[in-house]
Formats: C-alpha cells, sequence, structure tokens
C-alpha cells in the first residue's frame, strides 16, 4: 500500500490547482484521472465551447457587416479549419496542465479509475492508496433523458458534437438551457438548421419571464425554430434523419425531422465507479453530500465542484478549492454560505447573472424595486447596433441593497460583474446614481438603469 498527504480523484478546476498548491507546500500528493487532466472545462466545456462561439460569431458578424456600411462577400464557414483550432487551443491548455504536474516531483499522476476500498483508502493503478485528506473532484457527464429507443439512436453530447467530421444538415436540440442554447445558435451560424425543444413552459426555466423573452426573441430572429412546452416522447431511425417524436402544450403529436440530435437535459455526477458507499460517504443518488466546508459525512474526505450538485460552474468549482485549501491550513474557517455565484451564458449577445431573480426575490418575501432598460437606450449598443437585450436590476426596497442583476447585451458576462461587485461591497444602489461613467461605454446605460429603478413602485407595479 502506498501512502500520500493527499489524494486527489478528479483533476478538474479544483483538483489541479489544489494539487499543485499542496505540493508546493511540501505534500505528497496522488493525483488520480481517468482521462486527460484539465477536467471538463479544459477538454470539452469552456475552451473549446468559446473556441467555437467565437467562430461563429465570426461569421455572423461577416455575413451582417452590411449593416453597418460594410460589405463581404462568399462569407465561407470552414468547419474542419474551426475544429483544428479548437484541438489546438485545448491540446495547449491541457499540455499546460501536464507541464505543472510533471515539475512537481510530489506529485504522482496515475491514470486510472479510482474506486473506494474504505473511507480513506483508493484502489487505482493497479495498487491500494492511502491518505489523511481524499479530496474528490470528479465532475458530471451528460444525463440520458428516458425517451424510448433514445439509446439506439447514435445522439449527440456536449462532448462529441464537437468533433463531427462534417456539419449537421439540421440539427435538433433537446434541452434549451445553458448548452442547447449555445451550440443551437452556434451551429445556426455555422449553417446548420436548429430546431431546440424544451419541455418547460420557457427556455433557461430558473430565470426571469422578461429577460427569457427577449433572449428568445434574439434567437428566433436568429432564425432558431423553438418549441417550448414540449416533450420528446419517442425517437426513431429513418434513413438518414432521426424523427422526434413530440407532445407539445396542445396535446397533438408532431416531429422533427433531424440529421442529428444533440441532448442536453441535465447531468449526472461521476461517481457510480468510485463505490461511495463503501467509503461510508453519504450522497443521493451519486451526488456526494458536503457541508458549507465542502467536507462529506467521512472526516478528512472533501468533494469539490460538480459532483455536489451545487451550481455547475467551472469558477464554482475554483472558488471550492479556495475554500478548501485556505481551510486546511487556518483557524478562520471559510464557507460557501452566502456566496455570490455569477454565471453567464454564452449566447450572442451575452446573458451575465449574479444573485436572486425577481421571481426568486418575490418568493422569498422580499419587497423588490425592479429596474429594466433596453439595450436601446444604450449608447454604445445604439453606435455598433447591437441593441437586442436588456439590462435589468432587483433591488431589495427595505436596504437599498442589490439582490440580483440581468444583463442580456455585448460583454454581459463582464459589465454584470461591475454591479456584482457593488454587491460584495453591500453598498446602496443609489451609489451609481452618482457614478461617473466613460462615455460611451456599455456600463453607462446604468443611468438609465438606476433611473428605472428610482421611478418603479416597490409594490410592484
Amino acid at each position: 500500500m502506498s501512502s500520500y498527504d493527499a489524494i486527489i480523484i478528479g483533476s478538474g478546476q479544483a483538483g489541479n490547482p489544489l494539487a499543485h498548491r499542496l505540493a508546493d507546500k511540501g505534500w505528497t500528493v496522488a493525483l488520480i484521472e481517468r482521462e486527460h487532466l484539465g477536467g471538463s472545462c479544459i477538454n470539452y466545456g469552456c475552451t473549446p465551447t468559446k473556441a467555437l462561439v467565437a467562430s461563429a460569431k465570426a461569421a455572423h458578424d461577416a455575413r451582417t457587416a452590411h449593416r453597418l456600411g460594410v460589405h463581404t462577400d462568399g462569407v465561407r464557414v470552414d468547419w474542419p479549419a474551426i475544429v483544428e483550432r479548437k484541438n489546438r487551443l485545448v491540446q495547449q491548455w491541457r499540455s499546460g496542465q501536464e507541464q505543472h504536474a510533471a515539475k512537481r516531483p510530489t506529485i504522482t499522476v496515475i491514470r486510472d479509475e479510482a474506486r473506494f476500498v474504505d473511507g480513506h483508502t483508493v484502489r487505482a493503478g493497479g495498487q491500494d492508496l492511502t491518505a489523511r485528506h481524499i479530496f474528490i473532484n470528479t465532475g458530471t457527464s451528460p444525463a440520458v433523458p428516458p425517451i424510448p429507443a433514445l439509446r439506439d439512436i447514435p445522439f449527440l453530447t456536449n462532448r462529441d458534437i464537437m468533433d463531427l467530421p462534417a456539419l449537421p444538415r439540421h440539427l435538433g436540440v433537446l434541452g434549451g438551457s445553458y448548452i442547447g442554447l449555445e451550440f443551437g445558435q452556434m451551429f445556426r451560424r455555422f449553417g446548420s438548421d436548429v430546431t431546440i425543444v424544451e419541455a418547460a413552459d420557457q427556455l433557461v426555466p430558473h430565470e426571469d419571464v422578461d429577460v427569457v423573452k427577449a433572449l428568445t426573441t434574439i434567437l428566433t430572429d436568429g432564425g432558431i425554430r423553438i418549441a417550448t412546452g414540449t416533450r420528446a416522447t419517442a425517437v426513431a431511425r429513418e434513413g438518414d434523419e432521426i424523427v422526434v417524436t413530440l407532445n407539445g402544450p396542445d396535446g397533438g403529436p408532431e416531429t422533427v425531422r433531424a440529421s442529428h440530435l444533440l441532448v442536453t437535459v441535465g447531468r449526472t455526477p461521476n461517481t457510480e465507479a468510485l463505490d461511495l458507499d463503501a467509503a461510508g460517504i453519504a450522497h443521493d443518488r451519486g451526488w456526494i453530500t458536503v457541508n458549507a466546508r465542502l467536507e462529506t459525512s467521512v472526516s478528512g474526505v472533501y468533494a469539490l465542484g460538480d459532483v455536489t450538485g451545487g451550481p455547475a460552474f467551472t469558477h464554482i468549482s475554483y472558488n471550492d478549492f479556495q475554500i478548501v485549501l485556505h481551510n486546511l491550513f487556518h483557524d478562520d474557517k471559510r464557507t460557501t454560505t452566502g456566496r455570490l455565484v455569477p454565471y453567464a451564458l454564452f449566447t450572442d449577445p451575452e446573458l451575465g447573472r449574479v444573485g436572486l431573480t425577481e421571481r426568486a426575490a418575490r418568493e422569498a418575501g422580499y419587497r423588490v424595486r425592479v429596474g429594466t432598460i433596453p439595450m436601446s437606450r444604450v449608447a454604445r449598443a445604439i453606435e455598433q447596433d447591437t441593441t437586442a437585450g436588456l439590462m435589468k436590476v432587483v433591488i431589495d426596497d427595505a436596504t437599498d441593497r442589490l439582490l440580483g442583476v440581468a444583463i442580456l447585451g455585448p460583454q454581459g458576462g463582464d459589465v454584470v460583474q461591475t454591479l456584482m461587485a457593488l454587491m460584495m461591497a453591500d453598498a446602496p444602489w443609489t451609489l451609481f446614481r452618482q457614478a461617473v461613467y466613460i462615455h460611451p461605454t456599455m456600463t453607462e446605460g446604468f443611468f438609465a438603469l438606476m433611473e428605472s429603478a428610482a421611478q418603479h413602485d416597490a409594490s410592484g407595479s
């Protein structure tokens, strides 16, 4: 049996930096990874998808440049070149992770799938490993819905769709949230017909209706067909087509005939092979139960990132690493309680979000003040003809503190973090009514946004 100071299972955006920092402190670390170092973000998540999003936006901008008085002819999408560029970027990041591990002699990388023998013993690489501290960062995989015959169809997930040999003629998408919308818009801009099917009554079901309405308009104006309140009840292969039978809100079945089918209806934890029960680690259908310090039910064993069932974002996984690392070496313990969770939907324009939606704030009992403006009131957006979308703030009228923000507009994921800083400082929203903004910028739109909030009746009218 081999003994280490720490065993890290999974080399995602918590596992990798944790291994590096512990090794820098002199710890011996066994880093167990069954695939590539870097986890989903580098290998089939953030890095490759945003590379493809950039190519799709370039194609769209070239085709629509005439609206700015610039005429381009013969715009052509070179899909193999786009995939090659994506692969090159992934390899660069992946190689960087390999180098980080290789230059730290106290890190032993074990290429295998891990399985618990007991609470502090893990079997991997043909041997048993033990450590006082074990960290699980195994992430998630695409969930497969219980649709008859689906498993008999060669459907796509977010992992394999990026390596297709040719562009789909017609891409059907099951699931109208982050992954489905990003890929849907992306492939529409590459030239594929796209149909998105969402079982809920709206896309991105947890977002506010007005935000989703604006987003839906953007996508449909881009040529995407969207069916909400609609479930896929069966799939079948007919020649070179995949036929999806739908049951829509009117109760009547209809079909979508697609060349390719992308399934993005949720995630499932990568814990089945771990044998959590052998270790006595509490879980709910594979989602590992943790407290606010990310400790599991077994002393010395932690779970970080998506595998806990919390917000499934790379930056949350990294923040989990920050919390755990701090707590290992300091008496003032940090927790996940009350942390602000910013996130973005990387459509074009982006939806940047932080804090509560208006609906969630009202359901929580807040008396809210809401400010909303269309992007068509922002000078910079008008000047560059990017007026689709909106800005929205949700304010606790009793304390004048921001509860949540939504920015559906150019660089929405960046712009929203300006108001997140106000929330982190626990400053009143009225502070931004007095600010000086650079003209012309997107954040200058906060002038009109805050005036909208000032005129809002907090009773809800």
